[in-house]
């Protein structure tokens, strides 16, 4: 298999707005990006240019210097290798007799919350001499106003100062701070302030226009002083951040610095009418205390951060192969990033995504479903974080339904839901309450507590009971493939009612409700006979009871084999593999019969459902086949044409943690706790 060569790939990745990506072959062919930015623009250019300039000569090896198309461009050393890890991008360029070796590292550690939360984000340069020659070597970098505003007219600010350890640092934001203001999917943050930490010996800093950057490619020198004419918009002579490390004399042996981006946002969300800060300042933390503990905890993080990309690679090429491994290492960042981490009032965690280039919803249901197999896995706390405010506004009097709402707002505004004006033709009734339910049992299954649904069980069981009385054979609606348009008699969401049913009875067992349990698993077992004989077609399933010669995948069947209900047959998942085995394009298996597109996520669902790996293989390596060659150079699109490798909308969502179900399904994520799975079987 050949080395992936990643749609776009992850830089700096925090959260939606702290987010940044290249979306070339190389590092050095053109400007390092917001994940909203559309290729051919300028909005959403959140620029990096780095040189590095070896016995006098400067080279370029990230971003450009060019501000406009008649600036001369400097040479740029050869990108020779690009390898993406779950948490770390690395790029090696050789040139001039050295090597350098540039890594972007954001320790996403799903287990370890205040170093999840710290909106901070390292960049490591090491250099060694490839030529037996020592060489006089130093690294320039910079960051522009850009990443302050969500327009480029918009104007910039930016200062200096010493933290307690006498460390310099740089910052920027924009001039008026609007903190929360805006709201949207097509947005960037335009309040809080973007901080650059140089290394503490052997390095300069200015804040200046991008004009330094010619200045010192041709002379290696930068201002004595800061730019004072402030405050300037973005676009006009944009302001950059610019630092440069000075290696002095290299050889064969590695030096190694680095450095610290931190974006302190002030405010992260407005969570029903109360403006909540980022979880890292729950205890009083400022930015200047972060930047100080980023520092102090890079060479442990750092060693922390390979440790867990070997460990996670070794994992999910066991369970898929190299392509399995090159997908999940590409989704990881990108699916925890598409979060903000809060506390609510009461200290509860709150894990709210962004429904990145969709429509910008917040903490969307149907959107944390697909996600979970991956935060299942190393925290599950996340995944209530995700239920709590759902649960939240369920409750209020603004909802009048017996079925879960679809979200709480739009990003960063978590006020209440905004999706489909709340008319009930546009909601998602059985959607999102079979989500609500399925996610349920499996927090209380991967935690072995059952405190979380107690807390809950009145809103359980009334979209249980709308589950089992509307279920088996759905009316006109929408499912989360909302894109597809309303659907009725739906197969694949008659499955989400059964899946929904069957998870509330093992709720029932799991808090001591025997009976109710019996009689809800025997509800799911009944419609679940039903369904087979209502959907059959031959040697498959249909996409609706009501149509002859159509299919789907039916990837909501993939909880019954987690769950160890075994509610559907195995002839039902193997049929239905074996069909879509044989309905596959060059880069995967269609959605359903109406088009020919797919979702990266429910394609790795349907994949899990095979006994044999042989076959799982079959339905995966096209997707791994869609991101290396797909034509859009946008971050893991999860939705996209099987023939073209077009994308047909989507960027940058974190639904692509589904990703991770069949490391789910094969890991030990389950099996330490008391709530025994064998007692299921019905």
């Amino acid at each position: 298999m050949d080395v992936i060569r990643p749609p776009a790939v992850p830089l700096l990745t925090v959260d939606p707005y702290f987010n940044v990506w290249s979306s070339n072959d190389h590092l050095y062919d053109d400007h390092t990006h917001h994940w909203t930015y559309n290729a051919g623009g300028t909005t959403g250019i959140h620029g990096m240019t780095g040189m590095i300039r070896v016995d006098g000569k400067a080279y370029r090896f990230m971003g450009k210097l060019a501000t406009n198309e008649n600036d001369q461009e400097l040479d740029h050393l050869e990108q020779i290798q690009l390898t993406v890890h779950p948490l770390t991008t690395i790029y090696v360029f050789e040139g001039a007799g050295i090597t350098l070796q540039v890594e972007f590292m954001t320790p996403l550690l799903l287990d370890k919350l205040d170093v999840l939360s710290r909106p901070a984000s390292y960049i490591t340069f090491e250099v060694w001499a490839n030529d037996q020659v020592q060489h006089d070597v130093q690294i320039y970098m910079d960051v522009t106003g850009e990443w302050c505003v969500h327009d480029t007219k918009q104007e910039v600010s930016w200062a200096r100062y010493t933290l307690a350890n006498d460390r310099t640092v740089m910052k920027m934001g924009s001039h008026d701070q609007p903190v929360l203001k805006r709201k949207g999917d097509d947005t960037r943050i335009d309040w809080g302030y973007l901080h650059v930490l140089p290394p503490a010996d052997h390095s300069d800093s200015v804040i200046a226009s991008s004009a330094v950057r010619q200045k010192w490619a041709a002379n290696g020198v930068l201002p004595d002083i800061d730019d004072e004419h402030m405050p300037r918009s973005a676009e006009k002579n944009c302001p950059v951040m610019a630092a440069v490390i000075n290696y002095g004399t290299v050889d064969q042996d590695k030096q190694s610095n680095y450095l610290v981006l931190a974006y302190n946002d002030i405010f992260s969300i407005e969570y029903f009418h109360q403006p909540l800060p980022g979880y890292w300042k729950r205890n009083g933390q400022e930015i200047d205390e972060i930047l100080q503990a980023a520092a102090a905890e890079y060479p442990a993080l750092r060693q922390e951060c390979a440790v867990f990309d070997q460990q996670l690679n070794q994992q999910t090429t066991a369970a898929g192969g190299a392509a399995y491994r090159d997908i999940t290492a590409l989704a990881y960042r990108q699916a925890i990033a598409a979060h903000k981490l809060v506390l609510d009032n009461q200290q509860h965690i709150l894990f709210l995504s962004k429904e990145n280039n969709s429509n910008g919803c917040v903490g969307t249901v149907d959107i944390s479903y697909p996600s979970t197999p991956l935060f299942l896995l190393y925290n599950p706390e996340l995944v209530k974080g995700m239920m709590r405010p759902i649960f939240r506004f369920a409750r209020s009097e603004e909802w009048p339904f017996d079925f879960a709402p679809h979200d709480v707002g739009c990003y960063p505004i978590a006020n209440g839901q905004v999706y489909g004006d709340n008319k009930f033709e546009n909601q998602m009734p059985i959607e999102e309450s079979g989500n609500m339910l399925v996610m349920m049992a499996a927090i209380c299954l991967a935690e072995d507590k059952i405190d979380f649904a107690q807390e809950n069980w009145d809103l359980l069981t009334l979209w249980a009971q709308y589950l089992k009385n509307n279920g088996l054979d759905p009316k006109q609606q929408l499912c989360t493939d909302d894109f597809a348009g309303h659907l009725a008699h739906n197969t694949n969401l008659s499955i989400k009612a059964i899946m929904g049913i069957a998870s509330y009875g093992l709720l029932c067992g799991w808090i001591g409700k025997q009976e109710e349990k019996k009689q809800w698993l025997d509800q799911a077992q009944q419609m679940a006979k039903e369904w087979e004989q209502m959907a059959l077609d031959n040697d498959h399933y249909r996409l609706t009871f009501n149509q002859p010669d159509t299919w789907s995948l039916k990837y909501n069947l993939i909880w019954d084999d987690i769950f160890s209900l075994h509610l559907f047959s195995e002839d039902v998942k193997q049929k239905e593999v074996n069909y879509y085995i044989s309905q596959q394009n060059r880069y995967g298996t269609p959605l359903d019969s109406r088009e020919t597109y797919t979702k990266a996520d429910w394609l790795v669902w349907a994949a899990a459902l095979a006994e044999q790996r042989e076959d799982t293989l079959s339905l995966i390596e096209p997707l791994w086949r869609f991101l290396h060659e797909t034509p859009d150079r946008v971050p893991f699109s999860d939705w996209y044409d099987t023939k073209t490798a077009k994308r047909l909308n989507f960027k940058n969502r974190s639904v692509v943690g589904g990703v991770y179900i069949l490391l789910l399904l094969q890991s030990d994520w389950n099996t330490n706790n008391h709530i025994c799975l064998e007692e299921n079987h019905v």
